[in-house]
């Protein structure tokens, strides 16, 4: 507008095809410049600086190229020559307006301010290159003002929206992207072309003025079209290089990404990872495989795996060494070890020797180790609370029976077991209570362990006050049974418990192997057997366990099946020994005796069934039939004519210590009919251990009627105090006084006593056992007048009682 106003204008025509041309070129040229501020803005360092360089040229380039092409789409009717520097100008006009917007605009994330100075710097750019290049036509130009400010509006407004649309889409994941991209590139294009031919119409072209030309004439079509196709070239190829590049950038972003997450997996683990080449060089390592070993990071840079080696425990070096190079062999290794840490502690790990492969070869492999110092310690801690005893940490029944397998597997000699148990041990725990008791036993363990000390030998807690102990030695019987003996004099020494003296024995009964068993369940049970049997005979030693032993196992375990039978199957009878007075040989009275008539043993005494049936607790349904079957008989007696006497019954602890004694019978006599007056139950001295307890039950028995008979008097423990504390009517002398009573001296004293003691107290006397006629007559001249023996009879059954002293009554029969 430096040009006055002038009337006398040309009109211009244009080439459409052109014109179309340069439409193409736009949009090319708007897609570009989308696709490269992605790609400016993704870009970092020198990469960045380049792109700017090749997007500000490429875009600048594309944007003149549609510029210079509309242009030379307009043919006007006279030539016009060009000044090419002006030409060169605009350009660089559109290339240094392109670079400053895309340097502001080409970052992640911009604001609306850096958006519109972007966008007004690129405009000033496109309409700088516009404007200068129509001046670089030699002809006067005028322009319509509203029309030149209608195509600046277009060109920033353009400008805007297309960097706007490429951050849009930048941002975009979508299958769509490409597609929108190409959308906002026709919309762009059209903007450019828009704002172009808008400023094109604002021009008015004058001929006065023209002089000769000096620039330069071009050939308007040809060139547009060598302009456009160089353009388009150069622009295309900018898109493949966009493209390529984008592909490149995204494996090396994948990778990138890749070996970020890696870092991260190695650098955060908490396993040590150390990775070793095949030359055995440490390439990696992770601070946690720092802190396994106790050492800084740069003590393990660039060392040799050697450097390692030598942390490793003796005992587990060459294993891990030969586990390591067996992975460069391409096999996975996985393991147990341990080092000793820089601070001197064991530290065990669980370790794997992963190999690394590259195009089908070994290149080297990690090792990845993970502390597992606690987990094995709790592991231990399970291990061995699973198989010891927790109050004496001894080995328990479980581990035990392990060793004793262990050793029967490996034995070639014998060996002996041997099978320990308290006695009185729960007079302890029910006195003092479970807290003293279990210090007790801890004590018996203590001495127990000091004893075996330095030997061969196993000691272990079975439960309860059972133990074990497994010699490991050949067997020898003597020192077996000095062993024995010595853990029996050191568990009888006192124990002080609750500022009391306290004395316990032991019972042991030993096994051999492959003599007495050939496996740990049937040397366990004959060393029981044979303690068992040290417990019936006194208790307080030891014993071998022997064949003749098992003999009378089996036979009283066969005889234990049999008695529960017997009540059953009738084999059970009773028999009646008399009681006479001796001043003129009535019977006074008679005792049941049970017997058993075995199908097989034919009749076998109480002595050997009746202690059966107290262990196993069939005492209770015998002493009830034998009970049942006396108050029957004697009722039936009486019923008959015959004397009224009593019948005698004896009552096994068991039964007098039962519930509900007085109760049970009262429901025998109601069941029997017999007058409670003529039952005498007979008691032993060993039952009154407890006062308080027996003159409760006793005092019951009594208001009943029924009388108490004290039998085998002066072989128990109890204190002559309770003759005159409880209700007892009658005193058996025991026959072991009797049988010596001619020749000892002693014995007919004690007698003597006892008759004297009885006739104080107002009580009943009976000698038991009376044989001969000497011993009776010592009796009677001691004024004991009640006699039971064989002198005058044996225990008969029923029907033989009736004949031999009811006389003259021959008709009563046996009636029960």
């Amino acid at each position: 507008m430096s040009h006055s106003m002038d009337h006398h204008y040309m009109q211009g025509t244009y080439d459409f095809a052109l014109v179309a041309f340069s439409y193409i070129v736009a949009v090319v040229a708007s897609f570009t410049v989308l696709d490269l501020v992605d790609r400016i803005s993704s870009s970092r360092g020198w990469h960045r600086w380049g792109w700017l360089a090749f997007g500000s040229a490429a875009m600048g380039l594309g944007v003149w190229s549609m510029h210079f092409v509309g242009m030379l789409a307009f043919s006007l009717p006279v030539p016009v020559a060009y000044d090419m520097v002006t030409v060169v100008l605009s350009v660089v006009a559109v290339v240094l307006g392109s670079f400053i917007a895309l340097f502001i605009v080409g970052k992640k994330k911009i604001g609306w301010k850096q958006l519109l100075s972007g966008g007004f710097l690129l405009a000033s750019g496109i309409s700088a290159m516009h404007y200068v290049g129509m001046d670089a036509m030699q002809i006067h130009i005028t322009y319509k003002p509203l029309y030149f400010a209608i195509s600046i509006l277009i060109a920033v407004v353009a400008s805007i929206v297309a960097l706007w649309l490429s951050l849009y889409f930048s941002s975009g994941k979508d299958r769509w992207r490409r597609w929108k991209k190409l959308g906002s590139g026709l919309v762009m294009g059209a903007a450019v072309v828009g704002m172009h031919y808008t400023g094109m119409y604002a021009a008015e072209f004058h001929t006065i003025g023209m002089d000769e030309s000096s620039g330069a004439m071009l050939d308007q079509k040809l060139l547009a079209y060598v302009i456009a196709g160089v353009t388009l070239v150069t622009l295309g190829l900018s898109l493949v290089g966009i493209y390529i590049s984008n592909r490149f950038t995204s494996k090396e972003s994948e990778l990138e990404v890749s070996e970020k997450w890696y870092k991260s997996l190695f650098e955060n683990n908490q396993d040590g990872i150390i990775a070793v080449d095949l030359d055995y060089r440490i390439i990696g390592f992770n601070e946690a495989a720092c802190e396994l070993v106790g050492v800084k990071g740069d003590a393990l840079h660039n060392q040799k795996v050697d450097f390692i080696f030598p942390m490793i425990v003796e005992e587990e070096r060459e294993y891990t060494q030969q586990k390591f190079l067996a992975s460069l062999s391409g096999v996975l290794q996985r393991y147990e070890t341990a080092l000793y840490h820089q601070d001197g502690r064991r530290v065990e790990l669980s370790v794997i020797n992963a190999p690394v492969e590259l195009n089908g070869e070994v290149v080297g492999n990690y090792i990845i180790a993970r502390d597992i110092t606690e987990d094995k310690r709790s592991k231990e801690k399970i291990q061995h609370q699973a198989h010891h005893d927790e109050l004496t940490g001894l080995p328990n029944r479980r581990r035990f029976n392990q060793i004793l397998d262990e050793q029967i597997r490996s034995s070639t000699s014998p060996f002996a077991i041997m099978v320990l148990d308290i006695d009185r041990f729960k007079m302890i725990n029910d006195s003092l209570g479970h807290t003293y008791g279990d210090i007790f036993l801890q004590e018996v363990s203590s001495r127990i362990q000091k004893v075996v000390e330095g030997s061969k030998v196993t000691l272990s807690r079975m439960g309860g006050d059972e133990f074990t102990l497994l010699c490991h030695d050949s067997f020898d019987q003597h020192s077996t049974s000095v062993l024995a003996e010595s853990i029996i004099r050191q568990i009888s020494l006192p124990y002080r418990l609750k500022d009391n003296d306290f004395y316990v024995t032991a019972s042991i009964g030993i096994a051999v192997y492959p003599i007495d068993g050939e496996d740990a369940v049937e040397l366990l049970q004959n060393a029981d057997t044979a303690m068992y049997e040290v417990k019936k005979n006194g208790k307080n030693g030891c014993r071998f366990y022997s064949r003749e032993l098992n003999e009378q196992l089996q036979e009283k375990i066969g005889l234990e099946a049999d008695l529960r039978r017997a009540i059953e199957q009738e084999e059970l009878f009773l028999y009646y020994q008399p009681q006479i007075r001796s001043i003129d040989s009535r019977m006074i009275g008679v005792e049941a005796l049970v017997r058993w008539n075995h199908p097989d043993k034919g009749v076998i005494s109480p002595g050997v069934f009746i202690p059966i049936a107290e262990e196993t607790g069939l005492i209770y349904s015998l002493g009830s039939w034998v009970l049942r079957e006396a108050c029957h008989q004697m009722k039936a007696w009486h019923d008959a004519g015959g004397p009224l006497i009593p019948v005698s019954v004896n009552l096994s602890s068991q039964q007098f210590h039962q519930e509900n004694l007085a109760e049970y019978i009262i429901a025998i006599l109601e069941e029997t009919g017999l007058d409670a007056q003529y039952l005498e139950l007979e008691i032993t001295e060993s039952m009154m251990m407890d006062p308080v307890v027996s003159k409760d039950i006793l005092d019951k028995l009594t208001d009943l009627g029924v009388r108490i008979s004290l039998d085998d008097f002066g072989t128990g423990y109890s204190s002559l105090s309770y003759l005159k504390q409880l209700p007892i009517h009658k005193l058996k002398i025991d026959r072991s006084f009797i049988s010596d009573i001619v020749k000892n001296t002693n014995d007919k004293a004690i007698v003597a006593t006892i008759i004297s003691m009885a006739q104080h107290l107002n009580m009943d006397v009976v000698a038991e056992g009376i044989e001969t006629q000497e011993q009776l007559d010592i009796l009677t001249h001691n004024d004991c007048q009640k006699i039971q023996g064989y002198y005058y009879s044996k225990p008969l059954p029923a029907a033989d009682v009736e004949n031999a002293f009811f006389v003259p009554q021959r008709n009563l029969g046996r009636l029960g």
